[in-house]
C-alpha cells in the first residue's frame, strides 16, 4: 500500500489517515509527508490508508473535513467518521501515535437502519429526549472534570511529556509559580477534545481553569505574565513548596505513561536502529496500542533508566509498569506465543 493523492473524498469501508498540505508550506510539503511515507511501512499490513490533499487544489474536500490551515491530519474510521484530528502539527511522535490508536481501534459499532416510513411525534421525541440525555452526561462530565482540581490544564499530552509546544510553555510556568494543577490528557479522549471546545467556547488547547472557570489558553497567560504582578496571585490560588522530582519518580511516570511502553532508539515512524525497528514491526504485528520514548531526546533518561531496569541496552520493553526485556526477550515470547497474553489488556 502507497500514500495516495486525493482529488476526492475517500470512501467508507476502510480506516484512512488524510494529511491536507500545500506545496508552499515546507513543514507539510517535507517533514510531514515524509513521516506519512515512512508511516506505511508500519501500518500498510493492517488496512489503514494513508493519503495526501493538496487543501487548495481540492477545496471541495478541504471544505467537507473544515481544513482551514495545513498541516492538517485528519483520522478517519470505517464508517468514514472523523476520530481525530490534528490542527498545524509538527510533532512526529503525536501524529505516529495517533495513527497507533486508529490501527488498532475496534471497527464502530453498526447501526441498525430503521427501513419503515414511520415519522410519528411520539418518536421524533423519544429521538430528541435521547439525544438531549447524551448532551446532559457530556456535559456532567465536562464539568466533572473542570472541577476536579483548583487548577486544571486541559492539554495534549501529559505534564512530565507534553506533545506539543503551547502545551509544554503553560506546564513550565505554572511549574515556575509552583502552582499545583491538575491535568487531563485530551488526545485520549476525543469526545471531551471535541465537547469541552463547544462547552467552553474556546476553540483551541491547552486551556486553563480556576475553580471551574475558564482562563484561556497560553496567549491569556503570557498577557498576565507581561501585565506584571504574580501570575498566581493573578489566578488566586496558593502556592505550594514541592520538591524537585526525583529522576526515578520521573522515569516512573514514564515506565507507566502508556499500559505498553517502549523505549527506543527514534520513533516508531523512523526508528533508528535495527534493533528498534524490529522491536516495533513485532508490536506493530501484535495490533497492540503502545507508547514510545526517544531515548535520544534525553540524555538523562538514557542513562539512568538503564540503571534503574538494571538493562544495559535499548530497546526496552515495559508492560504495566514491569519490564518485559529487550528484543531478544520479546523474540523469543513471540516465537513461544506467550507475547500476546502479556500484552493483551486485562479482562
Amino acid at each position: 500500500m502507497v500514500v495516495q493523492e486525493l482529488k476526492e473524498a475517500p470512501s467508507a469501508g476502510q480506516k484512512t489517515v488524510l494529511l491536507f498540505w500545500a506545496p508552499w508550506h515546507e513543514g507539510s510539503a517535507g517533514p510531514m509527508t515524509d513521516l506519512l511515507h515512512a508511516l506505511d511501512l508500519s501500518v500498510s499490513s493492517s488496512g489503514v490508508q494513508l493519503a495526501r490533499v493538496q487543501a487548495e487544489e481540492v477545496p471541495s474536500v478541504s471544505t467537507q473535513y473544515k481544513v482551514t490551515v495545513v498541516p492538517t491530519f485528519v483520522l478517519l474510521n470505517e464508517a468514514g467518521d472523523i476520530v481525530e484530528r490534528m490542527e498545524g502539527i509538527e510533532d512526529a511522535s503525536e501524529v505516529t501515535r495517533a495513527v497507533m490508536r486508529l490501527q488498532v481501534a475496534p471497527p464502530p459499532v453498526s447501526k441498525t437502519l430503521d427501513t419503515t416510513t414511520t415519522t410519528s411525534t411520539a418518536q421524533e421525541t423519544s429521538a430528541a429526549a435521547e439525544q438531549e440525555s447524551d448532551e446532559d452526561r457530556l456535559t456532567k462530565r465536562l464539568d466533572g472534570l473542570i472541577r476536579s482540581s483548583e487548577v486544571m490544564l486541559f492539554m495534549k499530552g501529559v505534564p512530565t511529556a507534553p506533545r506539543c509546544g503551547f502545551s509544554r510553555q503553560i506546564v513550565e510556568m505554572l511549574q515556575e509559580e509552583n502552582i499545583p494543577f491538575g491535568s487531563f490528557d485530551i488526545l485520549t479522549d476525543e469526545t471531551v477534545r471535541q465537547g469541552l471546545k463547544k462547552h467552553s467556547d474556546w476553540p483551541t488547547y491547552p486551556q486553563l481553569y480556576v475553580n471551574g472557570e475558564l482562563v484561556g489558553g497560553l496567549d491569556i497567560l503570557n498577557e498576565m505574565k507581561e501585565d506584571g504582578g504574580n501570575l498566581r496571585e493573578q489566578l488566586g490560588v496558593t502556592a505550594t513548596e514541592e520538591a524537585p522530582i526525583s529522576v526515578n519518580d520521573r522515569l516512573k511516570k514514564l515506565i507507566n505513561q502508556s499500559r505498553v511502553m517502549v523505549f527506543m532508539k527514534g520513533l516508531p515512524s523512523a526508528p533508528k536502529c535495527g534493533f528498534s525497528r524490529e522491536i516495533v514491526e513485532i508490536l506493530n504485528e501484535e495490533k497492540v496500542a503502545y507508547d514510545a520514548f526517544d531515548i535520544f531526546q534525553d540524555e538523562d533518561v538514557r542513562q539512568e533508566l538503564k540503571e534503574y531496569s538494571d538493562w544495559p541496552t535499548y530497546p526496552q520493553l515495559y508492560v504495566a509498569g514491569d519490564l518485559i526485556g529487550g528484543l531478544d526477550i520479546v523474540k523469543e515470547m513471540k516465537e513461544d506465543g506467550s507475547l500476546t497474553d502479556v500484552l493483551a489488556p486485562p479482562s
